[in-house]
């Protein structure tokens, strides 16, 4: 699931980032509302945490233009105020509910399980591909021959591959989908996880193929 973080606090935005990515989402963070809102429009997102308090575009400016624009993702609202008007003008343009600093992190994560629970039961759990599929709230990739449980950056690389399955998707694109920003993690970190994936299909009897197209990146094929 991934989840995009529009939050100014370099400390605290590391730290959302830090504790999404141990819970198993796949992160994009940015600093500034201008950012979040052109993140957004992209549709990539299954949930947005958005901080009212913003430079360029503040967060409930940019939840209303979202709106206008039709997008319909979950949005949980960061505000350092508690006085009810900011939490009635947050919900009146949009949220679906707001969190207000300083606060647990536990709490944001329950809160954003509750948010996203409803697309879940609409949309299946299971993504499958050729004879493989990839569980996506167990991150149990399965096929004939077995089944293993992914570490998080294997099960977000694989989702990746799985929703683009015969696109060819380049390093620089798995890099920008699936790591922070602020990580040291390169082309050959993408290449590394490609090869785990690519002994795991092996072991399982997949039929999936994770092939590389030299000089423009990886595409996942369904091979007889």
């Amino acid at each position: 699931m991934k989840i995009l973080v529009a939050e100014d606090d370099t400390s605290l935005r590391k730290a959302l980032v830090s504790i999404l990515t141990k819970s198993q989402y796949s992160v994009d963070a940015v600093d500034n509302g201008g950012d979040a809102l052109d993140y957004l429009r992209s549709g990539l997102y299954d949930a947005a945490v958005l901080d009212i308090m913003m430079p360029v575009m503040d967060g409930v400016s940019v939840l209303v233009q979202a709106r206008k624009e039709g997008c319909g993702m979950p949005v949980l609202l960061l505000t350092a105020k508690s006085e009810v008007d900011d939490k009635v003008t947050g919900l009146d343009a949009g949220a679906n509910d707001y969190l207000t600093k300083p606060f647990d992190m536990r709490e944001l994560l329950a809160r954003l399980r509750v948010l996203t629970r409803k697309g879940d039961v609409q949309q299946t759990s299971i993504l499958v591909c050729g004879n493989t599929s990839l569980n996506t709230q167990a991150f149990e990739l399965s096929a004939p021959g077995g089944s293993y449980t992914l570490a998080s950056k294997e099960y977000q690389t694989m989702l990746f591959l799985m929703r683009n399955q015969g696109i060819v998707l380049s390093a620089t694109q798995f890099l920008d989908n699936i790591w922070d920003v602020d990580s040291r993690a390169g082309e050959n970190t993408v290449w590394t996880y490609i090869s785990y994936l690519r002994r795991k299909l092996e072991a399982i009897g997949s039929n999936l193929q994770i092939r590389t197209m030299r000089g423009a990146g990886y595409i996942l094929e369904v091979h007889p």
